[in-house]
């Protein structure tokens, strides 16, 4: 039996409790652990100076683990330890999947279906336009920008379009019900051509431009077989679409035929066009389009044509591009598609609350300050400091029991962070204090820098005499800072209620507050 690897987790005294009860049930025979309690309160407020005069590394010990939320430089401590230093999840409770004890590691960098985003109404838009959408659209995940056109409407500057898009290094496909249309983007260098059926096949053999191939009518599947037999007869490249249509408008079907037209040509490319759904079903389409994605993973359909039209899928791309990554890494693990990260949920969190009451409530009862500390629970929102611990779901309802009457820039403050977590709790998403709520690839994310610590909160800077904005990258004060300690596995010894009575620097409304300052 090979040796444990023997980890070592950097925490506050604040978090050692929680970190102890989990690290205890981390299988013996893969890891033995120590906690490196740094004697400062809160983790997050350690930096790469305290760690490294404060924390000893046990012998033995193999790889360092800081908490998600600490600002330290991995790298840096990496250097001054010798050992592999990393950064570990925001939440203890998500640390034994973080170590792969979920049964899989996650890799989400591959893929094997390629986007076509549409541009329904190119014709209208001018070549600069164009350019500067297919640009955006290729940054958010599309591989290939198709041009649309409209029945009855000129597109003169087809030509120039595709010209300039091909200049950009982006790959073009031309979408027109115009045979007319798809010849001249074809001479002008498009890659692909959307669409042809038997009768217009004749354009395939007459440009190095991919046809996707149509059936004549959606219902009309052996027109479609003879356009595919042409084609493989000739040796040329192809894709065939059997055309996804609108629910209540033949989906089902539509689906059976993607599932027969696989069946007939097992090693075909195939296309399948998302937007006939998306767009024209008022759901949520992130959801939608996990579903159908999920469906091209199982028939190896590697093309899909998407729209971003509606106001409710104005994040299609983005939602495509998350969906075929989990789906791919999905069926390369021969598993659902579960336990692949965040990225397709938006509305709720497969794990919302990270505290029980219990554990918020001996918490509170640490508290020795008067500044308020937010959390979320199945019970409601907790709002508490050293005088008041009140549990609520209405925000608004909190006013009358926070005393913040004559205080607006903090009542302001806190207004937000309630509602905040009003809504976390309403819809079962995990809610962190002076973090903003995570919607999946529903909405972008902030990009942070994890080795600095983030600007000063507003809302002690607002009025004439406020004082000037600073940022909170100064080493905290570890004033009555506890002595560092070691807990090696099997000699936990915190209690659920340690009592901490450090004064020293905390985060108050977004801000890194000295000790001293209320």
């Amino acid at each position: 039996m090979s040796t444990p690897e023997h980890l070592v987790f950097i925490t506050g005294r604040m978090a050692k409790a929680r970190l102890e009860k989990v690290a205890a049930t981390l299988p013996a025979e893969r890891f033995a652990w120590s906690i490196a309690d740094a004697g400062v309160k809160v983790a997050a407020l350690m930096t790469e100076e305290i760690i490294r005069r404060r924390v000893t590394i046990p012998e033995g010990a193999t790889r360092i683990v800081l908490p998600g939320r600490c600002r330290a430089n991995p790298e840096a401590l990496s250097a001054h330890f010798g050992l592999p230093v990393e950064r570990g999840p925001d939440e203890v409770v998500d640390l034994p999947a973080y170590l792969g004890l979920a049964g899989r590691n996650v890799d989400l960098s591959r893929h094997d279906l390629r986007i076509f985003s549409e541009i329904v109404d190119a014709s209208k838009m001018t070549p600069e336009q164009i350019l500067a959408k297919g640009l955006d659209l290729a940054r958010r995940g599309a591989d290939v920008i198709d041009l649309g056109g409209l029945p009855d409407t000129e597109f003169p500057h087809l030509e120039e379009c595709v010209r300039l898009l091909k200049g950009a290094g982006l790959k073009v496909s031309v979408d027109s019900f115009s045979l007319d249309e798809l010849t001249r983007g074809a001479k002008a260098g498009a890659d692909f051509l959307l669409s042809l059926n038997e009768e217009t096949l004749d354009l395939a053999f007459e440009t190095d431009a991919v046809p996707v191939l149509v059936p004549m009518r959606p219902d009309d599947l052996p027109s479609l077989d003879r356009a595919i037999e042409r084609m493989e007869k000739a040796g040329r490249p192809y894709m065939a679409d059997p055309i996804l249509e609108p629910i209540h408008f033949g989906f089902v079907e539509s689906i059976t035929r993607y599932h027969e037209t696989r069946k007939r040509w097992p090693g075909i490319d195939m296309m399948m066009g998302t937007g006939n759904l998306t767009e024209l079903t008022e759901a949520d389409s992130l959801g939608v389009t996990a579903l159908l994605v999920g469906m091209c993973s199982e028939l190896s359909i590697r093309n899909v044509l998407i729209v971003q039209v509606s106001n409710h899928t104005r994040r299609t791309v983005e939602e495509h591009d998350a969906a075929r990554r989990v789906m791919f890494a999905a069926k390369a693990d021969t598993a659902l598609p579960k336990g692949y990260g965040r990225q397709l949920l938006a509305l709720h969190d497969k794990r919302p609350f990270v505290q029980t009451p219990e554990e918020i409530a001996a918490q509170a009862a640490e508290v020795r300050d008067p500044n308020y500390r937010i959390a979320v629970a199945e019970d409601g929102i907790h709002a508490f400091n050293r005088d008041v611990h009140t549990i609520g779901t209405d925000a608004m309802a909190f006013f009358p029991d926070l005393d913040v009457a004559a205080d607006g820039a903090h009542a302001f403050y806190l207004g937000g962070e309630l509602t905040k977590a009003e809504t976390a709790w309403r819809l079962g998403k995990r809610y962190v204090q002076d973090e903003p709520l995570r919607w999946g690839v529903a909405a972008d994310e902030e990009v942070e820098d994890t080795t600095a610590f983030k600007k000063a909160g507003h809302t002690k800077h607002s009025g004439p005499g406020g004082a000037e904005r600073t940022t909170r990258d100064a080493t905290p004060v570890e004033a009555d800072a506890g002595k560092p300690e070691l807990v090696e596995s099997g000699e936990a010894k915190s209690s659920d209620t340690e009592a901490t009575g450090d004064r020293g620097a905390r985060i108050v409304c977004g801000k890194l507050v000295p000790a001293g300052e209320s």
